[in-house]
């Protein structure tokens, strides 16, 4: 699917020199199975450190961070969900081979696939480029407070902080959650019109509520 694996190029912002591994890049294990190619399981292995690589070298290059601070990021980057959120944003799952609907370990994996894959065609630069526009750039243009939250925990060394679903109201296409965060010794109620929104908007509030009682330290 020529025409296809273009519009991926386009979307990935990078151009393959060798086809089959884009394709590889997005073969889930369970469509290889099926249709007895290669997967991307390999490139997942691969993908995993180069990311992490990436990843803390550009925290260490900001400067300024201890290294708490930046081992702190570094895992909130490359967790499932930046990572799933960030092929999701790019319309990369549109693309991904997989036998039935893809879980969110599938989707988060493929960007691990595809950091590997690039790092392979075009070299450290390309993936880092790569990186940087997809997962970075984008990952700090909006707030983190469920990021944030862990970030002031584990600097005090404290446990992660834990989220309970309270409630879900309101009709089908128009639900309501109420979460509520606790870590600290605090705890706080948010709302949102998804459970992610929820989370954070609860995550916020008990950031707020920490800072507040640590005397407005950040």
């Amino acid at each position: 699917m020529p025409d296809a694996w273009a519009e991926a190029e386009r979307r990935l912002g990078y151009t393959f020199a060798d086809r089959r591994l884009l394709a590889t890049c997005f073969t889930h294990a369970s469509y290889a199975s099926e249709h007895g190619c290669a997967s991307n399981e390999r490139l997942e292995f691969l993908g995993d450190a180069v990311l992490d690589f990436l990843v803390a070298d550009e925290l260490y290059a900001a400067g300024g961070a201890s290294e708490g601070e930046m081992t702190a990021r570094r895992i909130r980057y490359v967790a499932a969900q930046p990572l799933a959120e960030a092929v999701r944003r790019a319309g990369l799952d549109a693309f991904l081979l997989h036998v039935g609907a893809p879980g969110e370990k599938a989707v988060s994996s493929l960007f691990e696939a595809l950091t590997a894959g690039i790092y392979l065609d075009g070299g450290l630069d390309a993936a880092r480029a790569f990186v940087r526009a997809k997962l970075l750039v984008a990952a700090d243009s909006e707030p983190n407070y469920k990021g944030d939250l862990q970030e002031w925990l584990q600097a005090r060394g404290l446990p992660t902080a834990a989220y309970e679903t309270l409630s879900r109201e309101g009709a089908t296409h128009a639900p309501l959650f109420t979460v509520r965060a606790a870590g600290g010794g605090e705890s706080a109620v948010g709302r949102g019109g998804s459970l992610r929104a929820a989370q954070k908007d609860a995550a916020k509030k008990l950031l707020d509520r920490l800072r507040a009682g640590a005397g407005g330290e950040e």
